[in-house]
């Protein structure tokens, strides 16, 4: 856990292991997200929808592990 002071200008320096380890270089933007009282730091996406395309993607359907589930709610009625 790093200790972060916050500048009169509101400016905060990332220690160098964060950015190193997470990629931020100069220039990289950044979002600030208020996590209802929890501060977060998380990358600025240039195209959210793309980026984001098949991160939930699994091994098995969703779909049909809802419809066998159906399926044996039935049975058991």
């Amino acid at each position: 856990m790093a200790l972060l002071t916050v500048s009169p200008k509101g400016w905060v320096v990332i220690p160098v292991e964060f950015r190193r380890k997470y990629g931020i270089k100069p220039g990289v933007q950044l979002r600030a997200v208020d996590y209802g009282g929890v501060l977060a730091l998380l990358p600025a996406l240039n195209d959210p929808v793309e980026q984001a395309a098949g991160m939930l993607r699994g091994n098995a359907s969703l779909t049909q592990v809802l419809l066998d589930e159906h399926k044996q709610e039935l049975a058991r009625e």
